[in-house]
């Protein structure tokens, strides 16, 4: 069954994390929402792990780390 998400596009915030800008936003929401398909539920916490990975804040290594440890949650 599928779950909606939270996203303001006008305060550009998606489960009340902020986005830089639009082009930023979509695309992580089209991330999000594919992978919730699979069965993941996001958080606010993975979504900001998510905006930071797509603006280059945090590396793919520390992607797969804070997803190892769980860190999303």
């Amino acid at each position: 069954m599928f779950k909606s998400i939270e996203i303001n596009i006008e305060e550009l915030t998606i489960l009340g994390v902020k986005f830089p800008d639009l082009e930023t936003l979509e695309i992580t929401a089209n991330a999000v929402g594919s992978n919730m398909f699979e069965g993941f539920e996001p958080t606010p916490k993975s979504i900001e792990i998510i905006r930071d990975y797509m603006l280059g804040k945090i590396s793919l290594a520390e992607l797969i780390k804070l997803a190892k440890n769980k860190s999303y949650v």
